[in-house]
């Protein structure tokens, strides 16, 4: 029983059959139209996109005994013998396993000596950056003036090894990775002439491990046929390529949003039962957060090449910008661990922690630490009230964190040095935040602080505030509310419209339009009602913002604050010095403050 792979038994044996590459098949057959052909011809790109298969198609065109076409007839005996691996005309060589100059020396010896049967003798080179420098030199002479009847076909995946000289003497086509789409197309097609079944979502499995390589996954394709017993089904691919389903990564990258810990370590552990490649599992969640971050900044960009356009979105709206900064940058520095921790599952686990600890909108939130510190305080508080005391050692550890009640003269000098140096630092501090204080947004609208008084009176007079909103209370409003990321930066763009009916109306600048999607609503009514203490109900219109919105007022002050800055700086004395004394110019935009604090908006 001879059985011929899906690779080979589907290699394209005309342009029109070939997936992909239009920049490169449309000036190889106006080239053979026309009958303006080069000597010498390179194609580039990754692995099994079509470099070869092209330059097979290409020999085919030029020695067909039709003539030279770009249609090639496919009945006659040329045809035949390049599509069998055996024309006498065809010379294929493998530079990887023919890297000497001697190899290449006698390759050209032949050179000189017209083709036998075809209408030009081809060499076709695969590899060809695999030559030594040696070769390529004895190369160069032949290919810049060779022979009427010579025709030389490159491959190679790695161009920035060749010489400059030879690639100034090839005409140069660079093929590109084939998109997910075209490659499910492309596979569909296949499985239905060879009659296997398969679901859709499976063949996008294997595009997505294709890597854009064509090649590759009509190879993947064959084993999942293997795999699966003759049917393609989407529960094989996956247990066959070790990774998990797109819809386990979207759970998982929700729970962290979230920070949802013991759903997080949940779904790991379901994750696992299925042996995964963590490397894969981790690749997948990068992959997905990068089309989270393109849907944040950009919806309309969203492709719906993986078919996931509608959960990109969703958890584009429930993610923090920074946390998908964070998240990205965390994920491609610890690739390395998974492979040098003690077990991949622990190193992935570990991995995923990092994430959701050091995330800013956790540490603004307070939920990982208070759980840990209101248990401990608990435990602390119960036990005072049944009596029992601290040990010596809780004791003493108790007294070095609050100062010792009787210490000895030396210590006294040096903790009275301290204090002192303490007392200076605090004032020198107090005294930069008070110079600063003007400058601040954040506190020039901070409303009076309300820890002294009956939280009752808070909530009623904040409750009142909703309903005699205008747009001067709400600049006023915007700075205490407890917002982060994607949230905020959408309410800092809003502008007070109305409040009726128990609504509030908050107009959104067209320019950030892009920010806001019905996802993120409940988002921004959580916010409002946590500030005023009853649930609120919101409308968000998009339109032309004729008033200050407090992100242009950000702006403002902090333009204000830094002409201030320059100002009193061109108005020192020791600068005007040094102006006069050198006939110097001040570099205004070279002029930083040596801290932002109030010059940036929080």
């Amino acid at each position: 029983m001879s059985y011929q792979v899906l690779a080979r038994k589907w290699r394209p044996k005309k342009f029109a059959e070939v997936a992909g590459q239009g920049h490169v098949l449309k000036s190889l057959i106006n080239a053979l139209d026309n009958e303006r052909l080069h000597h010498a011809y390179l194609f580039t790109g990754t692995r099994g996109v079509g470099k070869t298969t092209l330059a097979r198609i290409l020999a085919k065109c030029l020695n067909c005994e039709k003539g030279v076409t770009s249609e090639p007839c496919e009945a006659c005996s040329t045809c035949t013998e390049i599509n069998e691996g055996r024309f006498i005309d065809l010379i294929e060589v493998d530079a990887a396993s023919r890297t000497k100059v001697e190899d290449t020396r006698e390759l050209l010896d032949n050179v000189q000596y017209s083709s036998t049967r075809g209408r030009f003798k081809v060499y076709l080179i695969d590899e060809v950056h695999m030559l030594s420098n040696h070769s390529f030199n004895a190369l160069l002479k032949t290919l810049e003036e060779p022979p009427a009847h010579v025709k030389f076909l490159f491959a190679t995946t790695d161009p920035q090894k060749l010489p400059i000289t030879i690639l100034s003497r090839c005409l140069q086509f660079n093929l590109k990775n084939l998109s997910p789409k075209l490659i499910v197309e492309y596979l569909t097609t296949v499985m239905q002439q060879e009659q296997i079944k398969c679901d859709s979502d499976s063949l996008w499995q294997l595009a997505a491990a294709a890597s854009g390589s064509m090649r590759d996954a009509l190879t993947l394709a064959d084993q999942a046929i293997s795999y699966c017993q003759g049917e393609i089904s989407h529960s094989g691919v996956i247990d066959m390529l070790g990774v998990p389903e797109q819809a386990q990564v979207f759970e998982l990258l929700s729970a962290m949003a979230k920070g949802n810990l013991p759903l997080v370590l949940s779904l790991v552990e379901t994750i696992s039962d299925h042996t995964p490649d963590y490397s894969n599992t981790l690749d997948s969640l990068l992959s997905t957060l990068h089309r989270v971050a393109i849907a944040q900044a950009a919806p309309t960009a969203v492709d719906n090449s993986f078919g996931d356009k509608r959960p990109v979105l969703k958890l584009a709206a429930e993610f923090a910008a920074e946390d998908i900064q964070l998240f990205y940058q965390l994920g491609t520095k610890g690739r390395g661990e998974l492979r040098s921790g003690l077990d991949m599952r622990s190193a992935f686990e570990m991995l995923l922690l990092r994430m959701m600890i050091f995330s800013p909108s956790l540490v603004d939130q307070n939920l990982m630490p208070s759980q840990a510190g209101s248990d401990d305080n608990d435990q602390h508080s119960g036990q005072l009230r049944d009596g029992q005391s601290e040990t010596p050692v809780e004791l003493q550890l108790m007294e070095t964190a609050g100062g010792p009640a009787v210490s000895e003269p030396a210590d006294s000098a040096q903790s009275q040095k301290k204090k002192t140096l303490t007392d200076q630092h605090e004032s020198d501090s107090r005294a930069r935040q008070h110079k600063a204080a003007p400058k601040s947004v954040s506190d020039e609208s901070q409303p009076p602080a309300e820890g002294l008084q009956d939280p009752t009176q808070s909530e009623v007079r904040r409750s009142d505030l909703l309903r005699t909103l205008t747009h001067e209370s709400w600049m006023e409003v915007f700075p205490s509310l407890s917002v982060s990321g994607i949230v905020r930066n959408i309410l800092a763009n809003t502008q007070w419209e109305e409040f009726s009916e128990g609504i509030l109306v908050l107009r959104l600048a067209e320019d950030q339009s892009a920010l806001y999607s019905e996802e993120i609503l409940p988002k921004l009514e959580n916010a409002l009602t946590q500030y005023f203490f009853e649930p609120v109900s919101l409308k968000i219109t998009v339109g032309v913002v004729d008033a200050e919105t407090p992100a242009l007022k950000a702006q403002r002050l902090t333009k204000e604050a830094r002409l201030s800055m320059v100002n009193e700086f061109e108005a020192d004395t020791n600068v005007r010095e040094l102006v006069d004394r050198f006939a110097a110019t001040v570099e205004r935009g070279s002029i930083v403050p040596l801290n932002d604090e109030g010059l940036a908006y929080d």
